[in-house]
This record gives C-alpha cells, structure tokens and sequence, in this order.
C-alpha cells in the first residue's frame, strides 16, 4: 500500500511551528484561502496573503532578505532570498509583478559582469548565516541562483533586461557542464523546465540530465544516509523535466520514503548540518507545506 502523510499531524505542525509566510502558504495550497482578491496575484487590487507576508521580508532597495532564506538570517537583501520570494510568490499564484519588478531591478545592481546572480553577496557578513554561505572569490554568476531565478521568471513570462542577460549565462554554463553540483542542477534543470527556447532545452537536458547519475549526485537508495538528493528533490512533479531519468518504482520508493519521514509531531526535517534552532525551526515549518505540496501533486495526499 502506497504511504501518505498524516496531514492533521502536518496542520497542527505548521500552525503551531512555521513562520507566517509558510502558514499562509499552507493555508492558500491547502484550505482555500486565497487571503485576498485575484489568484495569480492580482495586480492593481487587494493582494494575497502569501504575497503580503512575502512582502514583509523586503527591503528598501527592492531586493529580500531578513532571513526569508532561513540560513541567511541577516537583514540585506541576498539572491537567494530573492530566489525564495519568487518561488512563494509563484508556488501560491500570487504573482505581483511589481514586487518581482523591484527585485529583479535590485539585482541588475548587484549583478556579476557576466550577468546573473552571485551565490551570496558580501553583505551576508552584516548578521549570522550558515558557515557555507561564503561569496565567491571574483563575484561570478552562480548556476543556483542564477538558474533557480531565471527558472521561475521564465515560468511565469516575465520579461527583464537581467533576465536576458542570465539566459546568456545560463546557456553558455551548461553547454559547457561536465562535472556539476548537486546545487548547481537544481538551477540548471529549473532553467531547461522553464525558458522559451524548448528544443534547444530539451537538447541540453539530453546531455545534463543524464549527469545526475553518472556524477552521483542523486541518491536512488531511498535509505541512503547522510546529506543526499532524493530523486523527488530534482523531479518533485510528474511534469518534470527530470523524471524521464527515474523509473516509475524508484518515485514509488522515494514518495513512500517522503511519506514516512513525517515526525512524531506531524512535520519534516532536513539533512544537511544544522548551524542554528531558528534556521532548524524555519526550515521545518517550510519543508514540511513544501513535502505536503509535493506529495499531493504525486496523488499520495
């Protein structure tokens, strides 16, 4: 018999241990609480409650930050907490394209010379992060945020002068991908899920995708320890790129193991190392709405 989670565990869970944004967000996948006027958003009336608590992490230069990514708790606006603001804003369609507009300015001003978004910027030593949230020596473009956020505008048509830019960069990394990251394909297969050019993209995931396993960087052994990819973690929906490599028992597996790795007391965990309680405590309440998410767009909640 196929797992599915305990989702009044889960509820109880988030409404007495996740943030507000990830509240909300549940609330909109899950209760039907579109907090507001207008699905995708609603630009020009009352907005939606996910994009309001989205909102409330931005700063005055457009960009995100205050720990929107919980492992980068300081208050300057970071990519990557850009990159988790367009994933809310997109995952809860409550897209608001002046929102994203000001974001995606703030990063033409901090962009690499190439273009793009750098992994983490300098200003990440303004408050406490993670030990691996270090800026890369010559400010490159970074295939995770870079990828990750060019993904989620293109999924959502949203036209950009650094949005061209990073497609140049994007394209030009992965036509020269040999040995990447587990990190890094999560920006390029966002990337190839999303950007217009659909042959050229399905070309280059013919070559990539295929990296996934010949590098190692999924685990197909659903009990594999340590800190491992899940094949859920590089094709989460039926409609990903990414499940082409995967047979149908191995997502069986995975989703079963999904299942079962609810807690005790009704949400998920991560693991990679943890360096803080509140980065831990974040990291539940959004891992467990995003598991929720996952497993019902797989039929298994």
């Amino acid at each position: 018999m196929k797992k599915t989670p305990d989702f009044d565990a889960a509820a109880g869970f988030v409404a007495g241990h996740a943030r507000v944004v990830d509240r909300r967000l549940f609330q909109r996948l899950f209760s039907g609480g579109a907090g507001g006027a207008g699905g995708a958003g609603g630009a020009g009336g009352a907005g939606g409650a996910v994009r309001d608590a989205v909102a409330a992490y931005r700063n005055s230069d457009g960009g995100f930050g205050f720990a929107l990514e919980p492992d980068c708790r300081a208050a300057a606006s970071q990519p990557a907490a850009v990159e988790m603001a367009l994933r809310l804003l997109d995952v809860a369609d409550e897209w608001d394209p002046r929102l994203v507009s000001d974001a995606v300015d703030w990063l033409t001003t901090v962009a690499p010379a190439e273009g793009g978004a750098a992994f983490v910027e300098p200003t990440v030593a303004e408050g406490p992060h993670a030990p691996w949230w270090v800026p890369e020596a010559g400010h490159p473009a970074s295939l995770i945020q870079t990828g990750q956020i060019a993904g989620v505008l293109h999924a959502r048509g949203f036209a950009h002068p650094w949005l061209d830019r990073a497609t140049e960069v994007m394209w030009s990394r992965i036509d020269a991908l040999t040995s990447p990251g587990g990190y890094e394909m999560f920006g390029v297969l966002a990337f190839l899920q999303h950007v217009p050019d659909r042959p050229r993209a399905e070309a280059a995931f013919a070559r990539v995708g295929p990296l996934l396993l010949s590098c190692g960087l999924v685990a197909l052994d659903p009990s594999a320890e340590g800190e491992t990819h899940s094949p859920l973690e590089f094709a989460p929906l039926p409609s990903s790129l990414a499940r082409a490599l995967f047979s149908e028992a191995t997502i069986d597996a995975h989703l079963d193991h999904l299942a079962g790795g609810q807690r005790d007391d009704g949400g998920w965990t991560f693991n990679w190392p943890s360096w803080s309680p509140a980065a831990a405590a974040d990291w539940r309440g959004f891992l467990t709405v995003d598991n929720l998410r996952i497993l019902r767009a797989n039929g298994r909640a």
